[in-house]
């Protein structure tokens, strides 16, 4: 394919993301300046700016929030995970497993349990961990990590999340985008909705 052909591809691919970003994919309002509890976990956010809640929740500790579609930016939180579980619901446990949060594991090892898990639910088979630091989350100390990545449609994007262990449980957020403009685009909305995340004592 040459480079031109390349690029209308992809241009193609994402006018139909925007596309497909429909009323049903996105229609739980989250307005800015009202606070909104994620998952029932007692981590809160107060969104800076309007966003969309995803009425389908990826699993039991977790939900994503969107601006312009699931695929064009995608914002996920994981409320409290707790021990022996996966990040997202499996598919099928027998032939599909997916790595599992466990009370052994350690802060900076939540990155390797994040690509193990989108390896297997998103099925990719390129990830990278470009870097990895300690960072504030909920006023705790915690771990910020950024990433890339291609997915099942060839697409490149990029990543960036806070984690945190609080008694025994794992709360994140994670940012993923194309990596072509939109990853660029939202990651200040992103880090400022990071920023505004607390958690009930």
């Amino acid at each position: 394919m040459t480079t031109i052909g390349g690029r209308a591809w992809l241009v193609g691919a994402l006018c139909l993301a925007v596309m497909s970003a429909s009323a049903a994919d996105a229609n739980a309002y989250r307005e800015k300046g009202k606070v909104a509890e994620i998952t029932k976990s007692g981590m809160t956010v107060t969104p800076p700016r309007d966003w969309n809640r995803l009425d389908i929740r990826p699993g039991k500790y977790a939900e994503t929030w969107t601006l312009d579609g699931e695929q064009l930016n995608d914002v996920t939180f994981y409320g409290g995970v707790e021990p022996g579980n996966p990040l997202v619901k499996e598919r099928n446990k027998k032939r599909e497993p997916l790595p599992k949060f466990t009370r052994s594991t350690l802060l900076v090892e939540v990155p390797e349990l994040l690509e193990g898990t989108y390896r297997a639910d998103k099925q990719i088979g390129s990830f990278t961990l470009t870097e990895s630091k300690p960072g504030r989350f909920l006023g705790r100390d915690g771990v910020r990590f950024a990433y890339e990545y291609t997915d099942r449609d060839n697409l490149p994007r990029k990543g960036e999340a806070r984690a945190v262990l609080v008694a025994n449980k794992l709360y994140m957020v994670t940012f993923d985008a194309p990596r072509l403009h939109y990853f660029e685009r939202t990651l200040a909305d992103f880090r400022a909705l990071a920023d505004t995340a607390r958690l009930a004592e």
